[in-house]
């Protein structure tokens, strides 16, 4: 009786054991937030150079509708894949907030291959030509430091780890099947809102070098599109494109702006605009919604029938269930975690 006492006490030992290395998989605190990791954690979760990254630079904890549409299409277009989100709000030490106060936040937090961490600029600039010019700037007088933090992150993550970069107003809808690669926002001009590089490549490098050498924050962009497209004129001899074909110089590809912008910034308001027929976007891998161009709030209801409302029912279904509300002002569906 004792021996089979024992027995049964090993194996539910065991058992719990099992449990608790799969749930620290997930988790590097117990009672913190469940898809967070270490640095070492990070570095070990992008080493297969196959990642999608995204970043908040801000302080804000609960992610817009847009931003979780946006990782939850991203999680579901590349399921096998890590998603990783950046937060600067995040800590090694952040509770885990409740479903009911951060419905974004926990329903993010329980996708499968979605993993939160901490924005950490000065860890992450480091060994790049970025961490002298972080050391010496004045964050707080510099202007658009919001995105200006962000243009220099997403630049040293994906020197350092590889993987592709996206805005946290695009949503994917098919993967992309480029290594290194630039999106043109128009002819001759790149994005630097969607890129993707095999880890070390001396494109990004050189934009973080010359990014430090031309710093000006009074510009809008200077760091962002303006140095993208500045660096690959140094590189590739730019042309136009001809129809919806992609050009290719040295081994990166400068993909056409149907791949991520069939409808330009000119035009943003059609994304919540109701359509005859809502378009295929057959030549496009994922898109991106203006955001910063909303100036006027323009939302995603339920039952509009727009382009934006049909494209979040498809691409990011739970985020439309669970934080989408009608003309009325409450969501349908309940609130909570859940997976892709």
């Amino acid at each position: 009786m004792r021996k089979e006492l024992q027995l049964s006490l090993s194996v539910t030992l065991l058992l719990v054991c099992g449990f608790l290395y799969q749930f620290t998989l997930k988790s590097s605190c117990l009672f913190c937030l469940p898809s967070f990791k270490s640095h070492q954690g990070l570095e070990a979760l992008l080493s297969h150079r196959r990642g999608i990254v995204f970043l908040e630079t801000s302080e804000r904890m609960e992610p817009p509708h847009l931003v979780s549409c946006s990782v939850e299409s991203a999680a579901k277009i590349y399921p096998e894949w890590p998603v990783v989100f950046f937060m600067k709000g995040l800590t090694d030490s952040t509770p885990m907030p409740s479903n009911s106060t951060y419905p974004a936040f926990s329903f993010l937090s329980a996708i499968d291959n979605v993993f939160l961490f901490p924005l950490d600029m000065k860890r992450l600039l480091e060994d790049t030509p970025l961490f002298s010019w972080y050391n010496q700037i004045n964050a707080s007088a510099e202007r658009n430091w919001l995105h200006i933090s962000s243009d220099a992150s997403r630049l040293a993550i994906i020197w350092k780890y590889g993987g592709i970069y996206m805005d946290t107003d695009v949503i994917s809808i098919r993967p992309i099947p480029e290594e290194n690669f630039l999106a043109a926002q128009a002819s001759r001009y790149s994005s630097n809102g969607i890129f993707g590089f095999l880890p070390h490549h001396p494109f990004l490098w050189e934009c973080m070098e010359n990014f430090v050498e031309h710093y000006n924050s009074d510009i809008w962009g200077n760091q962002g599109p303006e140095l993208m497209t500045r660096m690959l004129r140094v590189w590739c001899k730019l042309e136009d494109f001809q129809e919806v074909s992609d050009l290719r110089c040295l081994n990166i590809s400068f993909l056409h702006p149907q791949r991520f912008y069939p409808i330009s910034y000119q035009e943003w308001r059609r994304y919540y605009e109701v359509w005859d027929t809502d378009p295929s976007f057959n030549d496009s891998y994922a898109l991106h919604l203006w955001n910063h161009m909303n100036q006027e709030g323009r939302a995603v209801i339920r039952g509009s029938n727009t382009l934006v409302e049909n494209l979040y029912r498809k691409h990011c279904p739970r985020t439309y269930r669970d934080l989408i509300k009608g003309p009325e002002g409450s969501a349908t569906g309940e609130l909570g975690a859940g997976n892709k």
